[in-house]
């Protein structure tokens, strides 16, 4: 169980590695950009949650099995997309496992650091929504983790679970098999079912510099 924490980061840097190439692979980057993409979606997350908490250098730099399963998973979605892609909706599924995985080892790992159960749990949530994020970013769009349905949310509830489990020293392996179900659950479930928070709304008529923008624009005209 010592090393459950490590398992569950491995695994989660390869989905949100696949994620990332995945997602380049759409983009139709090159070889090198599918592999660098890859690398930042599958370790943005725990390299920031590392360097916060003061785990350096981060695994991602000082493990070679983080390159390795980074470079694997980029290259297996290169060449072998058109399989992947047959899945349904491929990016978001993987993308809903990476974020289970690194919410709930992310947590994990804080709380083995000793940090206190309300930051380790946004932790848990920073570790899960870095490699997505960083993705966006690199592709030039808006982080996911902005605008989609119960991301960070499906994350921070994942990640408490771990901390409230280990609060009542409950054995770790439930827990952590009831935290990686209901996270996954509630991103999948917010996808198929469009659940979301909340939208700002914002009205361009009352906005008197997009009014008077409109107005030179149609004097130039």
């Amino acid at each position: 169980m010592d090393k459950l924490p490590l398992v569950l980061d491995l695994m989660g840097t390869f989905v949100f590695a696949l994620s990332g190439a995945l997602a380049g692979v759409k983009r139709k980057l090159d070889l090198f950009g599918v592999l660098v993409l890859s690398f930042a979606a599958g370790n943005s997350g725990g390299i920031t949650r590392d360097v916060l908490i003061g785990a350096v250098p981060p695994g991602a730099v000082n493990d070679w099995r983080y390159l390795g399963v980074s470079l694997v998973a980029g290259v297996t979605t290169f060449y072998f997309s058109p399989l992947i892609v047959r899945m349904w909706n491929p990016v978001l599924l993987f993308d809903a496992a990476g974020l289970a995985l690194f919410a709930v080892a992310g947590a994990a790992k804080a709380l083995a650091y000793g940090l206190n159960p309300v930051m380790a749990t946004a932790l848990g949530m920073v570790t899960g929504i870095g490699g997505g994020m960083v993705r966006d970013v690199l592709l030039a769009e808006i982080p996911t983790v902005l605008r989609a349905e119960f991301y960070a949310v499906a994350a921070l509830a994942g990640a408490a679970v771990v901390v409230i489990g280990h609060t009542l020293q409950l054995p770790a392996a439930p827990v952590t098999a009831v935290a990686l179900i209901l996270c996954f659950w509630l991103r999948v479930m917010a996808i198929r079912r469009g659940w979301r928070l909340p939208v700002a709304k914002f009205n361009d008529r009352h906005d008197p510099n997009v009014a008077k923008a409109a107005s030179n624009d149609s004097e130039k005209s």
